[in-house]
């Protein structure tokens, strides 16, 4: 039951977001930062963030070059490219809106490990050097396989490793924590455990119906940024969910690496936080299995990253222990690029990030004020 004061102060906006991880976040920013005047109301379906925003490994990262080698003979060097660009602008925004020291940011570099069997051949690295250095300013990739001994990774089933010089990472919790306060600084309000209904349109106005409630909130503009969840409110679209399993250690006293890494293709993935190591990835062990919404652990995939700790990340004999598993939910469709979708009267759709929330969620938010004047 509705009361009087209810249904005067709390149930009408200007805009609604659904959704609060970084691109719904990032949608309410970019609108009231354009628009101070107007109110903005974000809505959550659990107690934080229900996708991967809160629950990825903390990777501020443009790919890795086997990604973007990959991404190019896919789609053209255009496209690729694009994609590429697209996650520096969200991470300069990102960085410039919230300041390096409020989400830890460290440009420590990184790189990627080729395992012996895998087929990419590092004559693509001058050409792929070619297309990134406008875009960086600096050359991205070298190959240099001796690096391996400094870093402590074991060298028996490595066949060649690539230096990314311009990697980041950040703390995701030190992030989200902050985004969020500047949301609530912009007088921007966040419900959580609101699991938005379709929104309908009626009017000037949309109705947005509260999933188990008789609550029904209505704005003049709508925001729907659910990733991967978006197709429980439109089916059509094409977005499958992705579960990511991650795993983070106990402190390993004198931890040789430091910086962002990716092997088999980028599907698995370590950093360092501190003395830690955290290593998520694995999903193309079970690709129809790990496509699913379910927020639980994949033991077999589980026991994959227990193995190549032990057999690759950390040299011999390394005492180590994990502390935390978990598990998030990323989107993936055919096309590599987000969903930037503007529905019609008001409604927009920012979806299906693959894998690339971090990077890009920020200017994906600002694309979707773009439609929202």
């Amino acid at each position: 039951m509705i009361s009087f004061w209810e249904n005067q102060s709390f149930l009408n906006y200007d805009l609604i977001v659904i959704g609060s991880g970084i691109v719904g976040l990032s949608t309410a920013c970019s609108f009231k930062e354009r628009n101070p005047h107007l109110s903005v109301l974000i809505l959550e379906s659990g107690i934080f963030p229900s996708g991967a925003s809160t629950k990825n490994a903390g990777f501020a990262c443009y790919g890795s070059a086997a990604e973007i080698w990959h991404d190019v003979s896919l789609l053209g060097e255009i496209k690729a490219l694009e994609v590429v660009s697209l996650r520096i602008d969200g991470l300069r925004k990102l960085r410039q809106r919230l300041g390096d020291s409020a989400i830890d940011y460290q440009e420590l570099g990184g790189g990627e490990i080729f395992l012996k069997g895998e087929d990419f051949n590092l004559e693509h690295i001058p050409l792929l050097n070619q297309w990134l250095c406008p875009l960086f300013g600096k050359e991205v990739f070298v190959p240099d396989l001796a690096k391996i001994k400094d870093l402590g990774f074991q060298p028996e089933n490595i066949q060649s490793f690539v230096i990314n010089t311009v990697e980041g990472q950040i703390d995701t919790g030190k992030m989200m924590k902050s985004l969020i306060s500047y949301v609530r600084s912009k007088d921007i309000e966040i419900y959580t455990g609101c699991r938005a209904g379709t929104p309908e349109n009626i009017g000037e106005k949309w109705r947005i119906p509260i999933e188990n409630s008789t609550i029904v909130f209505n704005a003049g503009r709508v925001a729907v940024c659910t990733n991967a969840f978006t197709p429980r409110l439109f089916p059509d679209l094409d977005i499958k969910p992705g579960r990511g399993q991650v795993l983070v250690t106990k402190p390993i006293p004198d931890l040789k690496f430091k910086g962002i890494f990716h092997f088999d293709e980028g599907y698995f993935y370590f950093r360092n936080f501190e003395n830690r190591v955290i290593f998520g990835g694995g999903r193309n062990l079970d690709f129809k299995g790990e496509e699913t919404d379910l927020i639980e652990l994949n033991n077999e995939i589980q026991a994959k990253l227990d193995f190549y700790l032990d057999t690759l990340i950390l040299p011999k004999n390394t005492h180590w222990e994990v502390e935390h598993r978990w598990a998030g939910i990323m989107a993936f469709g055919k096309e590599k690029l987000p969903i930037i979708k503007d529905m019609g009267n008001g409604l927009v759709v920012g979806a299906r990030m693959n894998g690339m929330g971090v990077a890009i969620g920020t200017e994906v938010g600002e694309k979707l004020a773009d439609f929202l004047k």
